[in-house]
């Protein structure tokens, strides 16, 4: 009886022993997976976390995609920090030359990867939405007709039937995941924090309204070849607006017309329409592209001058005439080089 006890303490002492042993050597293997990166030369790539995707199957994909060692030493840990149902959805640039501890972090906090779109000045609402798609993020067709949209215009606080003009160009980033609308609102919402409450009360201070700024502010855009100019551009269609002058300006001309093939022709210039500032008096009924902030600025702040023509020089600066006689003599000069 004594013997079989002793025999019973040893055995007891040595699985004890064993347990300890195998646990302290799991702990360190843990321990030295969580702060070790698997391969600290690896370049990133692209990881992507499904909505509702199951811990197992993430990190059986991070360890196909060797970014982790083992699948199994991941799920434990991730366990043990009882996150497993708090992993983000998304897509997440990743490598092995991070630690297992960092992959988990960012998983944890949504540092998903964000694809950079940029808009550059004076485009309109087809060319921004041409971008849009070939950026992955939305069709065209469903981008512009969002824009056309006039209850979803209306839902975001534009008062105006299309949100030409309000679409800020910049550089913007978003995640693969950001919808038609979060695009088109994040551009909308980029330009109200640029039309300050400082420029609408210049705006009314003018005599005119938001939307007669922003296309005012489009026209001196698409006229606008060297910045420096843009105030000088808007002297001259400020002083055309005050004395009840066409504005005649060409690329409100071209904006009306559909499948323009690059070449304006007088017909195009005979042609009523909203845009044609060459048939209708004052400012056309919309913004033809979407202005910069220089653009809006200029808009509202002219300089102080007395022109009322200008003509390109073919070299992106513009002769400007405060005459009929001298703008026809530029006009020889500059255009049909006599």
């Amino acid at each position: 009886m004594v013997k079989t006890k002793s025999k019973i303490i040893i055995f007891s002492f040595i699985f004890f022993v064993c347990l300890f042993g195998c646990a302290g050597f799991f702990f360190l293997e843990i321990s030295s997976f969580i702060k070790t990166p698997f391969n600290p030369l690896a370049k990133e790539k692209l990881f992507t976390v499904k909505p509702g995707q199951s811990l197992k199957s993430i990190a059986r994909n991070l360890e196909k995609e060797a970014v982790i060692s083992s699948q199994t030493y991941f799920i434990v840990f991730t366990k043990l920090k009882k996150a497993d149902k708090k992993l983000q959805a998304g897509e997440y640039s990743l490598s092995g030359s991070k630690s297992p501890e960092q992959i988990l972090e960012i998983f944890l906090t949504g540092k998903i990867k964000l694809h950079r779109i940029t808009i550059p000045e004076g485009l309109n609402i087809r060319e921004v939405a041409a971008l849009v798609e070939t950026a992955d993020f939305c069709t065209q067709s469903r981008f512009m007709a969002l824009c056309r949209d006039k209850s979803f215009v209306r839902s975001i606080g534009i008062k105006s039937t299309t949100l030409e003009g309000y679409l800020f160009p910049d550089t913007y980033f978003f995640p693969n995941a950001a919808s038609c609308e979060d695009i088109i609102t994040t551009m909308v919402e980029h330009f109200k924090t640029v039309f300050t409450e400082k420029w609408q009360t210049r705006t009314k201070a003018m005599g005119f309204c938001v939307h007669d700024i922003v296309t005012l502010a489009s026209i001196i855009e698409k006229e606008t070849g060297d910045a420096s100019e843009r105030p000088l551009i808007s002297s001259v269609f400020h002083n055309r607006l005050k004395k009840n002058m066409r504005l005649q300006s060409d690329p409100t001309v071209i904006y009306g017309i559909k499948n323009f093939d690059g070449n304006i022709k007088k017909k195009h210039l005979k042609t009523v329409t909203p845009y044609n500032t060459y048939q209708i008096k004052g400012l056309p009924i919309g913004p033809i592209a979407n202005p910069g902030a220089l653009s809006l600025q200029a808009a509202l702040y002219p300089a102080q001058t007395e022109y009322l023509f200008f003509v390109s020089k073919k070299d992106t600066t513009h002769q400007f005439s405060k005459t009929i006689q001298a703008h026809n003599q530029a006009v020889k000069k500059y255009q049909l080089r006599k």
